[in-house]
């Protein structure tokens, strides 16, 4: 890790992750990170990473030992495994735990509002009087605790 000594809190810090960690993006946002995967954007070049950590002031995690380097705000990381990867997230200092009420969506990183109990909502989502249900403001991506937010949970512990 370079340029912090302390902890990373979702609700202070801004992460971007090079495209060798997408799925390890999708983990950051259930946590409540704000979480932008360079893949998203595009964007590949080792330069445009390191200039969008910067404009952004984002942290950046990499598996690029040269990257990781250059980079104001990094953490390195070494294994291919997500279960892993989270561990060493931990080892540096990064708080994860599944926020209580989701706030990013796992596809965009867009912001998430509650479904009201009278909007209605696709087939393949429950009926938000029965179950709560969040929709990303930016996609429109529906959200709720179903059997893979409970396995994403028990992966990050």
């Amino acid at each position: 890790m370079t340029g912090r000594d302390s902890g990373f809190h979702p609700e202070t810090d801004r992460l971007l992750l090079d495209v060798m960690l997408g799925k390890l993006t999708v983990y950051l946002r259930l946590c409540g990170y704000d979480a932008v995967y360079a893949g998203d954007r595009g964007v590949e070049a080792d330069d445009r990473i390191l200039d969008i950590a910067a404009e952004e002031n984002r942290t950046l995690l990499t598996r690029d030992v040269s990257l990781a380097g250059q980079a104001e705000s990094s953490i390195l990381l070494t294994k291919r495994d997500i279960e892993d990867q989270l561990a060493e997230l931990r080892e540096a200092g990064v708080e994860l735990a599944v926020a209580e009420v989701p706030t990013r969506c796992g596809r965009c990183n867009g912001s998430l509002v509650p479904v009201e109990d009278d909007e209605t909502t696709p087939g393949y989502a429950p009926d938000p009087q029965e179950t709560d249900c969040w929709r990303c403001q930016d996609c429109g991506q529906l959200f709720w605790k179903g059997s893979h937010w409970k396995r994403m949970k028990e992966v990050i512990g």
